[in-house]
């Protein structure tokens, strides 16, 4: 089984390392020593406590959707055309980037810095080995 560390995880669940490591020391994620004596999480209990701060508490959801994949971040860049607009969120590791209508962006009143959730559903979806 794959172990990951403090580092290694907090890249993955896209948070810092000084969160990883105070979700660790509070006992949220299990985590034991390996042979060099650093601190590592097992594969199986990361991705099992993704699945749970991914799902969250629900009370900061304000909004219904079939998206399960949400990618909380922030507002990077907006090229406003005519009729469309093209829109960039940082989210964690990820780099979004939707197309959608001048409109959309202007009713939701996106701006450059402001938090915002791309949410994505696909009817196909690829996953490489790493």
């Amino acid at each position: 089984m794959q172990s990951y560390t403090i580092g290694q995880a907090a890249r993955l669940l896209g948070v810092s390392p000084d969160t990883a490591r105070r979700w660790a020391d509070a006992g949220r994620v299990a985590t034991h020593r390996d042979e060099s004596g650093r601190r590592v999480i097992d594969g199986k209990s990361l991705a099992a406590f993704s699945v749970e701060i991914a799902q969250g508490d629900g009370e900061d959801d304000s909004s219904y959707t079939s998206a399960r994949n949400a990618f909380p971040g922030i507002v990077t860049a907006i090229k406003l055309g005519d009729i469309a607009a093209q829109v960039t969120i940082q989210a964690g590791p990820h780099r979004l980037v939707s197309l959608l209508t001048r409109e959309a962006v202007e009713e939701l009143g996106l701006k450059v810095g402001m938090q915002a959730t791309a949410r994505v559903k696909s009817t196909s979806v690829h996953i490489d080995r790493t």
